[in-house]
C-alpha cells in the first residue's frame, strides 16, 4: 500500500457553487410509509381470501382445500408482481428513501418469490379443479386455458414471465450483454399485464364483490401510473427542461472516458454528488437503450461530468461522442450520497470504476484536512483513474489516498493476492485506522463490495455508518 504524492491538475474541477442549495435529505417518514404500504397490501389481499371462505375450505380438507391454497398463493403472487413493478418504477420518494441498488436486490428477491408462488398457484389450482371433477390434471389444465375467460392471455403472460425469470438467474446474466438482458427484461411489463386480469374474471374473491374488484383495479392503476409518470413522463420533462448537451470528451486512463455536459438551469437539477442517471445519447442507432453512469464530479450550475469504463457496447460508444450531441436523462438515482454527513472522520473505498461517485463526493463534502481517507483498489497503477485530481485533493484538502494494486486474492476477500496472508479487517484498519468512528462509503463490483462490507463490520463500523453501492445488474 502506498500513499499519493502531491501533483497539480490543470483541469478545472466541477463543484457546487457557494450558496447553491443541495437537495434536502430524505425524510425518514418516506421509509416507513413505503414499508407500511407494502405490508398493508399483502394483508389486504389475504383478507380478500379470508372473506372468500378460504380458511373454512382449507380446514375442510379435500380438493377444496387444495384449490383454496392455490387461490391465496395466486393472490400473493399477483400482489408481489405489482410490488416488483413499483420497486423499479423509479418513484422519487422510494428511490431517495432506499437507493436503487437496494431496491434492485428487493426487486430480484420479490421476483423469484412471486414466480415461485405463481407456479405453486398454477399447480394447486389445476390439481384441485381436476380432483373436484375427477379429471386428468393435464386435460383439466388444457380445458382451463381454452375455456376460462382470460386464461389464454394469462398463459401468454406466464410464458413471458418464465423468460424473464430464466434470464435473471445469475448464471444466465453472466452470458448476456447488459443491453440484451435489459431488452428481455422489459417483457416483464407485458407479462404482468397479461397474467393478472384473469383473477378478476375467474377468482371467487372478485366475481361477487365490486369492492374487491375496485381495490384490485386501484392496485393496477397505481402501478401503471407510477411507471408512466416516473419512467416516462418525468424523464421526458426533465430532459426537455435541462437540454443536456455534450461539451467535450476526455480520456482519463485505459478504457476510461469522461464526458462533460452543459445544459440549462442545471442549478435546479435535484442531484447530489455520488448519484447517477440513466443516460441515452442521441448519437444514432441504439440511442433508446439507457445506461447507468454516475456523476464523477460534484454538480454545478453550468456543467456536469460522467465517467465511463469501456465494459460493453453502450459504454464503448461514449468515447466517440461528439460535441453537441443531445442527452436524455432518467434520474437522479442512488443513495450513496453525503446527505447526512456534517463532518468528522470519513473513509471511502473504491474498486475500479467505483471511484466515480466517490470522487464527486470527495470534491463536495465538508471534511477538514486529515479527516478523509480513500482506499482505491485497481489491478495495476496504469488502471488508476483521476490520479491528478486525487493528488490535488491530497494537496489542497488534506485527503489521504491509499492505493491497493493487483488481482484479488479470492471472492471472499477484498485484498489483492500480494496481501492474501493478511486478515481483511486487519488490513482495513491499517489502511484507515479511524474507520470504526468514521462515516464509510463503499463502491465497486458486487463480490468485492460484499467483502469490504464484511471487513468493515469486523473492524467495528456500525451498520448505520456504512453505505454501499454495487456495480452489478
Amino acid at each position: 500500500m502506498t500513499t499519493t504524492a502531491a501533483l497539480r491538475s490543470s483541469e478545472p474541477r466541477p463543484a457546487r457553487p457557494p450558496g447553491a442549495a443541495a437537495p434536502r435529505a430524505s425524510p425518514r417518514l418516506w421509509t416507513y410509509t413505503a414499508v407500511v404500504a407494502a405490508a398493508s397490501s399483502m394483508i389486504a389481499v389475504t383478507a380478500l381470501w379470508v372473506g372468500g371462505q378460504g380458511v373454512p375450505q382449507v380446514l375442510g380438507g379435500g380438493p377444496e382445500a387444495v384449490t383454496a391454497i392455490g387461490r391465496v398463493t395466486g393472490l400473493w403472487a399477483a400482489d408481489l408482481l405489482l410490488a416488483q413493478v413499483l420497486l423499479m418504477a423509479r418513484v422519487p420518494m422510494v428511490e431517495r428513501a432506499f437507493g436503487q441498488d437496494r431496491l434492485a436486490r428487493w426487486h430480484r428477491w420479490t421476483g423469484f418469490t412471486s414466480f415461485s408462488l405463481m407456479v405453486t398457484h398454477l399447480v394447486l389450482i389445476t390439481i384441485g379443479y381436476a380432483a373436484t371433477v375427477r379429471a386428468n390434471p393435464f386435460a383439466e389444465a388444457w380445458d382451463m386455458i381454452v375455456s376460462y375467460p382470460g386464461m389464454l392471455l394469462a398463459t401468454a403472460g406466464t410464458l413471458l414471465l418464465v423468460l424473464v425469470v430464466v434470464t435473471s438467474v445469475r448464471a444466465a446474466r453472466r452470458r448476456l450483454r447488459y443491453e440484451s438482458w435489459h431488452l428481455l427484461h422489459l417483457y416483464a411489463y407485458l407479462g404482468v399485464g397479461l397474467a393478472l386480469p384473469h383473477q378478476l374474471w375467474n377468482g371467487s374473491e372478485f366475481v361477487g364483490s365490486p369492492a374487491a374488484r375496485a381495490y384490485w383495479w386501484t392496485l393496477y392503476a397505481v402501478a401503471v401510473g407510477a411507471v408512466l409518470t416516473c419512467r416516462i413522463g418525468l424523464p421526458l420533462w426533465r430532459s426537455r427542461r435541462h437540454r443536456l448537451t455534450v461539451s467535450h470528451v476526455t480520456t482519463e486512463g485505459p478504457g476510461l472516458t469522461s464526458v462533460y455536459l452543459t445544459g440549462r438551469r442545471l442549478d435546479t437539477l435535484p442531484v447530489r454528488a455520488g448519484q447517477f442517471f440513466n443516460w441515452r445519447f442521441l448519437d444514432g442507432p441504439g440511442w433508446s437503450r439507457a445506461h447507468p453512469y454516475s456523476l464523477s464530479g460534484a454538480p454545478r450550475d453550468d456543467l456536469v461530468r460522467i465517467t465511463v469504463k469501456d465494459l460493453g457496447d453502450g459504454s464503448a460508444r461514449v468515447a466517440s461522442l461528439r460535441p453537441g450531441t443531445r442527452a436524455l436523462i432518467e434520474g437522479p438515482y442512488g443513495k450513496l450520497t453525503g446527505e447526512t454527513y456534517t463532518g468528522g472522520p470519513l473513509v471511502m473505498l473504491a474498486c475500479g470504476i467505483g471511484i466515480t461517485p466517490l470522487l464527486a463526493m470527495l470534491w463536495d463534502l465538508p471534511y477538514r484536512p486529515g479527516d478523509a481517507t480513500l482506499v482505491y483498489r485497481a489491478r495495476g497503477e496504469r488502471e488508476v483513474g483521476f490520479r491528478g485530481e486525487l493528488d490535488l485533493l491530497a494537496e489542497t484538502r488534506g485527503l489521504r489516498v491509499v492505493y491497493v494494486y493487483g488481482p484479488r486474492a479470492g471472492r471472499a476477500s477484498w485484498l489483492p493476492r500480494s496481501l492474501a496472508g493478511q486478515s481483511d479487517a486487519g488490513a482495513l484498519l491499517r489502511a484507515a485506522p479511524a474507520i470504526a468512528a468514521a462515516q464509510v462509503y463503499v463502491c465497486g463490483p458486487d463480490a468485492w463490495t460484499e467483502a469490504v462490507t464484511a471487513a468493515a463490520r469486523s473492524a467495528g463500523v456500525p451498520a448505520r455508518n456504512l453505505r454501499t453501492e454495487r456495480f452489478s445488474w
